[in-house]
């Protein structure tokens, strides 16, 4: 967050090429177990050739002619446009001679080893979606756009797998779904890129919008995709000072301005959801872990580590072990993902609306992401505002305490889904 003139923020991943990807070396693995690239690229050519005349005015499909290429450090890609390639971790579609190469020493085994075989898919998914842009365009588009339109392709191509058609990722489960998301956050800009720097794929929680684009919209939305209608949300740094701490606000000091935030938020807007009645505050009580206030009936986030009391009308939240290691793992603003929630649950408990229902949850998680659009849309030098990767802070802490192993509720995916509609739209997307 930015109080005053104070940022947060916590970085993961690289940028650069198309997919640089940077693993902690705790969570690096093996070579992959199989090839997943060979019938992924399969599967993407057999999705463009049953929609790529959506997208080009009845053209047909080409797929790409100069060949597909796994390079390695000893086997370095071919030359593109006549200019050698050094090696990198990195998978990359090459206009001038159309084709796409990819490292199989590293990034493949990695991403397969780490996220799941469907990252891998929705990586070639992606370079294939330059090689559309190469067929139809757009040109002259920032790099940004298109990278987030690749994402976008990505998408559309994914839906066809969720929808069955795949010959290559059968039965995708909710849980390969959420580690595809979850891969997605390692291929995100750096926290305070500007979107208009040169090699700007977007920050996790645009990039991750821009998938879902694709899967809920198809290849006619994302093919649409222009710097005039593409709502990215990253911002640069505002200070040298910012930039230089991380900008992360210390843990009370967060604790107590979200959720004061919070507070003022639905002083001011949960008037509109009652036909006028006014907000009595929520009492907000840490606890030390394992000894939570009693309470008979707790609606529990977290996995019960944080929840609200309908029968006493109060939050509460582990102080001592969940808090701390949302602020320390993840950043501040993972502590208002999960204010954020708390008090959405406590809005819809108030007004009589579901919260423990899939629809109740995805209608906590919209409330929160109006709160966070609020912070957004603010003028700059107010009190409390976002900085450069809160939002992919958000969407860290919902796939960290949103993920549905058991194959009941909403995916983290659709909770991502659900909060963006609220952050980009605000209280009226979570109320029609």
């Amino acid at each position: 967050m930015r109080q005053s003139t104070i940022a947060l923020v916590a970085a993961i991943g690289l940028l650069g090429g198309c997919s640089i990807v940077d693993i902690q070396p705790d969570q690096r693995q093996a070579a992959p177990r199989q090839d997943v690239v060979t019938p992924a690229l399969q599967d993407v050519e057999r999705f463009w050739a049953a929609n790529f005349g959506t997208v080009a005015d009845g053209a047909r499909f080409t797929p790409v002619q100069g060949g597909k290429f796994p390079y390695t450090r000893n086997d370095p890609p071919p030359a593109c446009g006549g200019q050698a390639s050094d090696y990198q971790p990195n998978a990359f579609y090459c206009p001038p001679d159309d084709f796409i190469a990819w490292d199989a020493d590293q990034l493949i085994p990695e991403l397969q080893e780490t996220y799941g075989d469907l990252l891998v898919g929705f990586v070639m998914a992606h370079e294939y979606g330059h090689a559309i842009q190469a067929r139809i365009g757009p040109d002259n588009q920032p790099t940004v756009v298109l990278e987030q339109q690749a994402d976008c392709y990505a998408g559309a191509w994914l839906a066809d797998v969720l929808a069955g058609k795949s010959t290559a990722f059968k039965d995708v489960t909710a849980s390969q779904l959420d580690d595809t998301v979850a891969g997605m956050l390692s291929l995100r800009d750096q926290p305070g890129t500007p979107a208009l720097a040169e090699g700007a794929h977007g920050n996790a929680f645009d990039r991750i919008r821009a998938l879902q684009d694709g899967v809920d919209e198809g290849v006619t939305t994302c093919a649409g995709y222009r710097a005039r209608n593409l709502p990215v949300t990253e911002v640069p740094f505002s200070t040298p000072e910012d930039q230089a701490s991380g900008g992360n606000l210390e843990y009370d000091r967060a604790v107590s301005a979200l959720a004061d935030d919070a507070q003022k938020y639905w002083q001011r807007t949960y008037p509109e959801l009652t036909n006028g009645q006014a907000w009595a505050d929520l009492p907000l009580q840490p606890f030390r872990a394992g000894e939570p206030p009693e309470c008979a009936n707790p609606d529990a986030a977290a996995e019960g580590a944080a929840f609200y009391c309908p029968d006493g009308d109060f939050a509460a939240f582990d102080s001592t072990r969940l808090g701390p290691a949302l602020h320390q793992r993840i950043g501040d603003f993972a502590l208002g993902m999960m204010l954020g929630d708390l008090f959405s649950r406590a809005v819809q408990t108030r007004r009589g609306q579901e919260t423990r229902t899939e629809q109740g949850q995805l209608a906590v998680d919209c409330l929160a992401g109006a709160w966070t659009n609020d912070l957004l849309t603010r003028p700059p030098g107010s009190e409390l505002t976002l900085s450069p990767g809160d939002l992919d802070e958000a969407v860290q802490a919902l796939l960290a305490f949103g993920r549905n192993a058991e194959g009941t509720g909403p995916t983290a995916f659709d909770r991502i889904g659900a909060y963006r509609e609220g952050t980009l739209k605000g209280l009226d997307a979570c109320t029609g």
